[in-house]
């Protein structure tokens, strides 16, 4: 047995790494020059360590684990005690958003109907998941549209660029249907799940030399590893030879133009769900429409950074989100210097702000003298800045996050049948957005083929 891994992102990196470990036959296969796909760091001249993928890690298990073995415990940084608060946009000014359902009712971040809502979800009764629900709908239901406009919303738009009226509770937050059918009250739930366990959060890191630092190290591991080499096509030898049906996994890759030499017996295909359409259409015409339909907003980062004195905003927080309902421009900013001090030149503050997603995708394909000009612009007027900025910059992805909705719940249902034929997805349309998730993701799917070959 011999696996052809398709895209040298964090996912197929990884999966490669613990075959590698279980001492299983396999070949990654990376298109670019560059290791790591959206986890990319980098570094401005000016002294600006930047990310133009996730800007923070969650240490997971799993996580914990993967970087300890590749020897980068050093390399953890952790993030400065001030980013357990968040803030959110309310009237044109931030507000510390409530962390906790006590800290909801006592706060005067919700109007006083919204509190007597969420007293009435403590007695709702259990209900069975209602199918096909978005995560606005969900928590309509529960807590009522100020807590979607002013919670659900910005939070969505903060993870998965996305809108809560498209996303599917299913996918997003199975956890939550899940208390709901179990307690009813979603809130009573939460409480319960949480008795005997210490409350600790978990911790909130990023790599020194930025969270590219982790695809590096794995890519660096690797034997069998190849940059530079687009799959442009993938033939199944069985039905190429004798036209029946396809159920011999027995697979060659065009690889530059030129058929490899070598088959595989399964392909595990790390690449985004439109790049994985291409390659199934010759051989499963169905799945490869439902990977096409998967929807991937566009969406700019900006940098922008100020001396600190300009500022008259404390930023003591993780960043600020601002909810559609507002009319801003940005879907938010992340304050990577208050998260991490050393990210920006001594007496600066860096930003880093989100512009596009589902929600503002207009804005995440005007030009970029537009972008930073307005992007600006909001920053002054919401954090008090006077004076222009000491830098800004940008970096733009025409595809960003996989959009959990109908379209996604559609491809997974019609990818499914393909595991019998060799076939396994690790891209983070099927292991979730996160870091945590794509790990774990591909770890159990290691396990998995490296058990076919026991």
């Amino acid at each position: 047995m011999r696996i052809a891994i398709i895209g040298g992102g964090l996912t197929g990196l990884t999966l490669a790494y613990y075959l590698q470990q279980a001492g299983v036959a396999y070949d990654l296969f990376e298109a670019s020059e560059r290791p790591g796909g959206n986890l990319h760091s980098p570094q401005n001249l000016a002294g600006y360590q930047l990310e133009a993928g996730p800007n923070s890690l969650l240490l997971s298990a799993e996580l914990e684990e993967l970087l300890t073995e590749l020897g980068l415990q050093e390399a953890i940084q952790e993030a400065a005690p001030v980013s357990q608060h968040r803030y959110v946009l309310r009237r044109g000014a931030y507000q510390a958003l409530p962390a906790s359902p006590p800290k909801l009712l006592t706060s005067s971040f919700f109007s006083l109907k919204t509190k007597l809502g969420l007293l009435r979800e403590l007695v709702r009764r259990p209900a069975p998941p209602v199918p096909g629900e978005t995560i606005a709908a969900f928590f309509e239901r529960h807590f009522g549209s100020e807590v979607v406009d002013y919670a659900v919303n910005p939070f969505v738009a903060g993870i998965y660029a996305g809108d809560p009226r498209e996303l599917l509770l299913a996918l997003t937050f199975p956890q939550l249907a899940a208390l709901e059918a179990q307690y009813g009250s979603v809130l009573r739930g939460f409480a319960a799940s949480q008795k005997g366990k210490s409350g600790a959060r978990r911790r909130t890191i990023t790599l020194r030399g930025g969270v590219q630092t982790l695809t590096d190290a794995l890519a660096a591991r690797l034997t069998h590893y190849h940059l530079g080499q687009p799959i442009t096509a993938v033939r199944n030898e069985q039905l190429a030879r004798s036209q029946e049906q396809l159920n011999s996994p027995d697979y060659r890759l065009t690889i530059n133009n030129q058929l490899s030499p070598l088959t595989y017996s399964h392909l595990a295909l790390a690449v985004p769900a439109y790049a994985a359409a291409e390659l199934l259409r010759p051989l499963h015409l169905a799945a490869a429409d439902a990977l096409a339909a998967v929807r991937y907003p566009p969406m700019t980062l900006v940098y922008s950074a100020y001396d600190r004195a300009a500022v008259t905003h404390p930023l003591a927080g993780f960043g600020a989100l601002n909810p559609r309902v507002e009319g801003t421009y940005s879907a938010g900013s992340i304050w990577t210097s208050s998260l991490f001090p050393d990210r920006a030149p001594a007496g600066q503050v860096l930003f880093t702000s989100f512009v596009g997603g589902a929600q503002f995708a207009r804005q995440a394909q005007e030009p970029e003298a537009t972008q930073l000009a307005a992007v600006h612009q909001e920053l002054s007027r919401l954090y008090g800045i006077e004076g222009a900025p000491r830098w800004q910059g940008r970096y733009y992805w025409p595809r960003s996050i996989p959009q959990f909705d109908q379209h996604l719940e559609a491809a997974r249902a019609a990818f499914a049948p393909l595991a019998a034929a060799g076939i396994v997805a690790v891209a983070n349309w099927q292991a979730g957005v996160s870091v945590p998730d794509c790990v774990k993701h591909a770890r159990r799917v290691s396990d998995e083929l490296a058990g076919q070959v026991a």
